[in-house]
């Protein structure tokens, strides 16, 4: 069976192959939602983008990202200016099935330091 590393709870669980990453963190007690997002939500329907991950290792071990998570990620406001600079990275916990070993972080902070974001379009010379 799969395990998965929740880096941000510190915890690792075994899954079913073809498991759903959102119901199984939650069934393990792992926040998924921050603040007000764990009352408002889409209820795992990857319309809202409030149960975004970050997928540090395994990328490979998951289901490939469909039409409605890359529209989502690109346009929901939750989630549009949080994934620059982890276009590749970032995912919806909700439309993500586990085929193998990964690593992800739940929650992510939003990067505004991070190097893709306040980068300038040209490099100095």
């Amino acid at each position: 069976m799969p395990k998965v590393e929740f880096i941000n709870a510190k915890k690792e669980i075994e899954v079913p192959i073809g498991a759903n990453l959102r119901q199984e963190a939650i069934k393990a007690g792992i926040p998924v939602y921050k603040g007000l997002h764990r009352y408002v939500n889409c209820m795992g329907h990857g319309l809202c983008g409030t149960c975004k991950v970050l997928v540090k290792k395994g990328m490979e071990n998951l289901s490939s990202k469909g039409w409605l998570e890359r529209f989502t990620l690109a346009t929901s406001p939750t989630t549009s200016m949080g994934i620059v600079g982890h276009e590749d990275e970032m995912r919806l916990s909700c439309q993500v099935q586990i085929n193998g070993d990964c690593a992800v972080e739940t929650t992510p902070a939003f990067n505004w330091s991070g190097d893709n974001f306040w980068q300038k379009p040209y490099p100095n010379k």
